[in-house]
């Protein structure tokens, strides 16, 4: 493979060319960080330039910065009675505008003179001024740049402190801090939405391609731990996604073909005056677009195709605030025919849809007070079928879920010091599903799940942000929810804060959250003696943890930052197993411990978990064109089940340790084109499971599990190495840019499971992904 790598740096070279200096316009526009409202009068200023380029915002709060050179550029954003901010190494290219939404925070220092005070907005701070710790942004251009990531934020948040995969490179999972990838939410504009992910599973938070596309989403927010007031139904992560408006004053297009898919872009003005625009995104799978023209890859045993879409339509109105109608679907379909007639190999079909549509409308009462709204309808469908090559289905799912949802909270802002944001979300949740299944010694299906109907989730919140000084932040509130289908109730308080001494910042978190089992979990049935089905879970209480956070961050310089965070996280009224067996498959089993889907057998919220560690954080910014981050992650992860005996989780890998990098080059004569590589090291503890029993095994002549010492056995540590190069050849008006990109390129084998194989009479190993390379070429015009 290192030639294919090396021939490929080589056409990369070839290609540079020479031309003219370019130059790209800039613009925005500058809001108050509390209020939103436009910050007139602030000046953005190109540092270096010569002669200085820069622009001043309007009573709208935009500005534009025209004949802005090609390149990476620090910009540099001041207002009288705000706190300046520096935005360093903006990326400037030829074939798109770039396009800022910036937010300055107001000076709490009450003087007769103009007071600035310098402070570089801090790269990876979370874009919601209401988070205090455990937060950071991801960037779309981060998404982009990173080694094996695929354009995917998923992927792309393997590389910070306490994330590490799920133990299936296939998938884009996210463990955070021990806990299940499960536990993650996923939002966007607001509100939230269904797993965006192309074959995922019931129940799951990942998949194997993300549906989200870096032509539409904007910088993103990813919480770890220790949420805001206005998060719930959450205990592990949240991502909440934005999407960017589409620009204002021109159209821009892009193309992109890879082996992942194949895409297109478009964005640009419905009505330039009013300043109302779209933005839109189709991508459609490679594999099956070869396979349509005759050249399929996979062969004629497997059949893979997805598509996905995504858009955001935004209007201001002079009367009645602005709005967005936005959305995103995808759909996706496998299928696998064997060829060898063996009672034991089965057919199958696999079906995800998923899709989200959503308005939102935000409107200014006064210019200290906005309230913002969204309604929105998400539908998420997942088909399986399994037939034997007898032509007997043996196992049928269906797994339809709608949900009609009213988000909508008030923020004002009484003063630089006193911020209060208050709202609630109404969902209306409407199922239908389908659990079907053959047993083949009774002659007879069993339908573990059978049942469609509706039922309400209620959320609300209140978030008061207190500044006391210029330099300590305090957010505190609650966020309570109700769920309708057993009258579960919960109350949820929470405090953060960030208090800066010098070039050091001290932050914490502490508050309870809770979050909901996957909703076909209250609705499985299970058969009693007398041959009818009972629904065993439906009073079933959400899953709860109490997160405490304490975080130190310290500047070492103008460019790299030191960042560590200890944490303490108590899982209580988790699902155990609640029957009469005393089989220990049941009695260790804890909802801690599941990926995904949903299980028929009785449960009871007396499972407890404990999660504790230490995450260490040091990076260079992207400065000079190279950027580095190191992360060293220590932690323990424990649960109980119904036996109340402390277990490891499966997920307690104890450690974990990133470094990312990269160096960006300008080439061509007049330094119009770059060169970028960068490089990802994971290594982390491996994944745990129960111990196999081998002589059992061979009694039986399949795998036997001594689950009475569940979760003891620690697969081999998990390691690879990312490589990707990308080159960007700017024309006048258009940029090329091909990238090259694999995962794990050195090939190891990471440890999947072990088992037991009666063909060897051995514990076998089987293994994740190995090496994986992603070619792409995308054309800016």
């Amino acid at each position: 493979m290192t030639k294919y790598f090396f021939a490929g740096l080589a056409l990369l070279s070839l290609y540079c060319a020479s031309g003219q200096q370019l130059t790209q316009t800039i613009k925005g526009q500058i809001l108050d960080e509390q209020s939103r409202s436009p910050v007139i009068g602030a000046t953005v200023v190109v540092l270096g330039s010569n002669p200085i380029l820069g622009s001043t915002s309007d009573v709208d709060g935009y500005f534009k910065i025209p004949n802005v050179p090609i390149g990476r550029h620090t910009l540099d954003v001041r207002s009288i009675g705000y706190e300046s901010a520096t935005l360093s190494e903006i990326l400037v290219g030829s074939g798109k505008e770039v396009v800022l939404n910036i937010s300055l925070v107001e000076s709490i220092l009450q003087m007769n003179e103009v007071v600035v005070v310098a402070d570089e907005k801090t790269k990876g701070e979370p874009l919601n001024e209401l988070a205090s710790v455990s937060a950071i942004s991801i960037s779309v251009e981060e998404t982009s740049r990173y080694a094996a990531t695929f354009d995917d934020p998923a992927r792309a948040a393997l590389t910070y402190a306490g994330v590490t995969t799920g133990g299936d490179d296939l998938l884009n999972e996210i463990v955070i801090r021990g806990n299940s990838s499960k536990g993650i939410l996923w939002r966007m504009e607001g509100v939230e939405i269904p797993n965006p992910n192309h074959f995922g599973s019931v129940g799951s938070s990942a998949g194997g391609i993300s549906m989200l596309s870096n032509n539409v989403l904007a910088n993103s927010d990813f919480f770890t731990g220790a949420f805001s007031p206005q998060y719930g139904n959450a205990t592990s992560g949240i991502f909440d996604l934005q999407m960017r408006k589409g620009n204002t004053e021109q159209h821009e297009h892009a193309v992109q073909v890879g082996l992942l898919g194949v895409g297109a872009a478009s964005e640009g003005p419905i009505n330039r005056e009013k300043r109302s625009s779209y933005i839109a995104n189709y991508r459609y799978s490679t594999l099956a677009l070869l396979e349509n023209i005759g050249l399929g890859i996979l062969g004629d045993q497997e059949h893979v195709s997805f598509q996905d879409l995504s858009f955001k339509i935004h209007s201001p109105t002079e009367k009645f605030g602005s709005f967005s109608f936005w959305g995103l679907g995808g759909r996706n379909t496998y299928t696998y025919r064997p060829d060898d007639e063996i009672d034991d190999v089965y057919y199958e079909d696999e079906m995800r849809g998923m899709g989200v549509m959503g308005l939102t409308n935000v409107y200014f009462l006064n210019p200290n007070t906005f309230v913002e709204s969204v309604i929105s309808g998400s539908y998420s469908s997942y088909r399986y079928d399994a037939d034997s090559l007898r032509l007997q289905v043996v196992d049928t799912e269906i797994a339809d879920e709608t949900t009609y949802r009213m988000s909508s909270f008030v923020n004002h802002k009484f003063n630089a010091m006193h911020t209060l944001r208050v709202g609630g979300i109404v969902s209306n949740l409407r199922f239908n599903y389908l659990d079907r299944n053959w047993i083949r010694e009774e002659d007879r299906y069993i339908n573990g799940v059978d049942n469609n109907g509706q039922t309400f989730f209620y959320q609300y919140y209140a978030n008061w942000q207190m500044r006391p000084t210029e330099n300590l932040t305090i957010n505190t509130g609650f966020h309570g929810s109700v769920f309708a289908l057993n009258g579960k109730k919960y109350l949820e308080p929470r405090l953060g804060f960030r208090w800066r001494v010098g070039d050091q910042f001290i932050t914490g978190g502490a508050g309870l959250h809770s979050r909901m089992e996957t909703l076909v979990l209250y609705q499985g049935q299970h058969e009693q003696q007398d041959g009818t089905f009972r629904q065993l879970n439906k009073n079933l209480g959400f899953t709860r943890a109490a997160h405490y956070v304490l975080g130190y961050e310290r500047r070492l310089s103008d460019h790299v930052r030191f960042k560590a965070e200890a944490y303490y996280q108590y899982l209580f009224d988790v699902p155990v197993y609640g029957g009469d067996s005393t089989i220990a498959e049941y009695t260790t089993f804890s909802a801690l411990n599941t990926y995904d889907g949903y299980v028929t057998e009785p449960l009871v919220n007396k499972g407890k978990g404990k999660n504790y560690g230490l995450e260490l954080t040091l990076e260079r910014f992207f400065y000079n064109n190279f950027y580095m981050m190191t992360t060293a992650s220590l932690y323990e992860s424990t649960y109980t089940g119904i036996d109340g005996v402390w277990r490891d989780t499966r997920f307690n890998g104890n450690f974990i340790f990133n470094v990312i990098g990269g160096k960006e080059f300008k080439v061509g004569k007049s330094g119009n084109n770059s060169i970028g590589f960068n490089t990802r090291f994971i290594y982390a503890g491996g994944k745990r499971q129960a111990p196999v029993l081998l002589q059992e095994s061979e009694n039986q002549g399949y795998t036997a599990y001594d689950y009475a010492n569940n979760f003891k056995w620690a697969l081999t540590n998990y390691y690879r190495i990312d490589l990707g190069i990308n080159y960007r050849k700017n024309k006048e008006n258009s940029a090329q840019i091909l990238a090259f990109s694999v995962q794990n390129v050195s090939a190891v084998q990471n440890e999947y499971e072990r088992y037991y194989s009666p063909v060897t009479g051995r514990i076998e190993s089987a293994s994740q992904l190995s090496f994986f390379p992603n070619f792409s070429y995308r054309w800016e015009f």
